[in-house]
């Protein structure tokens, strides 16, 4: 059998939706897929997406466009992601959906039955397709159904319950395979495969417990590939959700689509002012992003708002009640409208806040949400559409021969802040045309994975038995959950909605010792079955390792661009008026200044003393930064 024809094994480990799209490219393309997840894959992470994905339908005859929907993206992300990439998502967009529909999805309609489509955050057409605010619990049980499909025809195998340890790699460095660990037995194995795709997902962890992200979105795997040679970039590009409920366990999402429907932002104008919501007239409300924002209103695009709510609360001391929240408030809107369209998300208000949202506004904040940033990816340039070669073994590859990622693990489509509803568009984009490079990949294969010799297998596995008996037998002090808190509360606190150098210094330090500590765990527990003491304690290592990566990138970056702002480097507007005076003649010149030293991509390397960072340019090819970014 020649090489363009044998039968290869490939390893995607994670199963949302990047995951499952690249098992469904793989496996429908005739090859082996063994899909590796810390739990059943409809746990992953990809069903607590509420509001929606985006796709240029038109709908609702706005005269919308792909063009517009690639402007805003850029635009969105401070201009700061490469553009073929991005042109390729927006153009694949309408036919995803298709096929999400074909798959039986069950997406929200009009009365007359057509797909129907709301509006989200930077943008000012309907774009958004939805499924109530359960659009990614809906679209990943499409997807699922394909998969078990061809897992019950043998071509996918589903290893549940594991957790990816590290690469096994060739003498060439090139990835063949992973080491991953039994979470009920320990069993630490080694499975051998001729390419590994990873799609682990987010790193919200890093700021727990102010985060609206699973307790499983750590950022381990990612970290851990980084160690062993994977590229990092744009690290420093965190996005804070700006509606994100209080709570004392964690925050929890309030969907970006409460404000595309209609809810509105606001505190009281006199911040002493303690009567109940519903009892403080429309004239003593203070609607700050309507105010700040009219040209956008309260749709403004999510790094906006944060820091909108955060000089609220922080700096003028108007949040509602003298602290850190202010109202979302749906009350003005037909509560039959709010309830068949935002469904999930009131349940989730009413069962952990105790009141109904339909009655009184809900209190929120912003919370940390989203990895901008992610592992390194590559694409091919196609020339004649502007947009990315398609089927190119390039595209979505790592840094690391043979190892590819797709969805929030990669950094490849967000540039500096990700649009509301492109995390789903891209998770599902991204682990397909990562299945189709794979398949690319696999048919320039020679030797095939199984004629490697035992040792390095064998010599992967030892090493990560060694790091869980000193895990496990460790006379240190320190305890796993507690550097967890410790990590968040820095992470919080340091490197959050507003940064600063000198607080990014002292966070960096604080990380190199956080990390010296987490060397000396006392785990408190030796079970040989199911011990997830174990499991943690090796996740907040690479949590540490990772957050490192996050705060030498953020100090290295001296501008505000997106979710990374820096007051002290800050280009403040020219007060809106007529966009061909001196003053913003000025602004636009020293702008342009800037994007010349800061539009680049941020990469980080992994050192024995920590992170190393440089820059790279960005693709401009498609469309040239034209102005600065201005919601008023």
């Amino acid at each position: 059998m020649s090489a363009a024809t044998a039968q290869r094994r490939v390893i995607v480990v994670g199963g949302g939706l990047g995951g499952l799209w690249a098992t469904l490219a793989i496996a429908g393309g005739g090859q082996k897929v063994l899909l590796f997840s810390l739990f059943e894959v409809m746990r992953s992470h990809s069903v607590c997406a509420q509001g929606g994905i985006n796709a240029v339908l038109d709908a609702k005859g706005q005269r919308d466009s792909i063009d517009q929907h690639i402007h805003d993206t850029l635009k969105g992300g401070s201009w700061l992601a490469n553009q073929p990439p991005v042109k390729s998502l927006c153009e694949a967009a309408p036919s995803l959906i298709r096929t999400f529909e074909r798959m039986g999805v069950t997406f929200s309609r009009t009365p007359e039955g057509l797909l129907d489509q709301r509006l989200f955050g930077g943008v000012k057409h309907r774009r958004t397709c939805f499924a109530g605010a359960s659009t990614g619990q809906q679209l990943m049980h499409g997807v699922d159904q394909q998969v078990r499909r061809l897992e019950a025809e043998g071509r996918v195998q589903k290893l549940e319950w594991w957790e990816f340890l590290g690469l096994v790699k060739d003498a060439d460095g090139a990835c063949r395979g992973v080491v991953a660990m039994d979470l009920r037995s320990l069993e630490v194995q080694a499975f051998r495969a001729d390419a590994v795709v990873l799609a682990t997902g987010g790193l919200g962890q890093l700021y727990a417990p102010q985060t609206t992200c699973s307790t499983n979105s750590t950022g381990a795997a990612a970290s851990r590939v980084y160690q062993q040679g994977a590229r990092f970039a744009n690290a420093e590009f965190f996005q804070f959700h700006p509606t994100a409920m209080l709570g004392e366990d964690k925050t929890r999402l309030m969907s970006e689509a409460a404000r595309g429907e209609g809810g509105r932002v606001w505190v009281p104008k006199d911040p002493a002012d303690r009567r109940e919501p519903g009892r403080i007239l429309e004239a003593e409300r203070w609607y700050f992003l309507e105010d700040w924002y009219p040209a956008y209103g309260n749709t403004v695009p999510r790094d906006i708002a944060s820091r909108a709510i955060w000089r609220v609360c922080r700096e003028l001391g108007q949040g509602v009640g003298g602290g850190d929240r202010v109202y979302l408030d749906l009350t003005h809107l037909d509560r039959g409208f709010v309830e068949s369209r935002l469904g999930a998300i009131l349940s989730i208000y009413r069962k952990f806040a105790g009141t109904d949202p339909l009655d009184a506004p809900m209190e929120i904040f912003p919370a940390a949400h989203y990895a901008m940033g992610g592992l390194w990816v590559d694409f091919e340039h196609d020339p004649a559409s502007g947009g990315v070669t398609p089927g190119s073994p390039r595209n979505h590859a790592t840094s690391i021969p043979g190892l590819y990622a797709c969805g929030e693990c990669d950094y490849g489509y967000h540039g500096a802040n990700r649009l509301g509803a492109n995390s789903l568009l891209s998770a599902s984009y991204s682990g397909r045309v990562a299945g189709e490079a794979v398949l690319s990949c696999l048919a320039g294969i020679e030797r095939g994975a199984d004629d490697l010799p035992a040792a390095p297998f064998q010599d992967e596995v030892a090493r990560q038995q060694a790091i869980n008996r000193e895990l496990m037998t460790g006379q240190g002090s320190e305890s796993p959950f507690q550097l967890h808190d410790a990590l968040g509360a820095l992470m919080t606190d340091r490197v959050g909605v507003v940064r600063d150098n000198a607080s990014l210094d002292r966070a960096i330090a604080a990380l190199a010792e956080l990390e010296g500590r987490a060397a000396h765990m006392d785990l408190r527990e030796a079970s040989p079955w199911a011990n997830q003491t174990l499991a943690h304690a090796r996740q907040v290592q690479d949590m540490i390792r990772l957050a490192r990566v996050m705060a030498a990138s953020a100090r290295a970056r001296d501008e505000c661009r997106g979710a990374h702002y820096k007051p002290e480097f800050e280009l403040p507007l020219p007060s809106a008026g007529d966009a061909d005076g001196p003053a913003w003649q000025h602004y636009r010149e020293r702008w342009r200044a800037e994007n010349a030293r800061w539009l680049k991509t941020t990469v980080a390397e992994h050192g024995i003393d920590g992170p190393r960072i440089d820059f790279e340019p960005v693709d401009l090819s498609v469309l040239a930064p034209d102005r600065p970014r201005d919601y008023r």
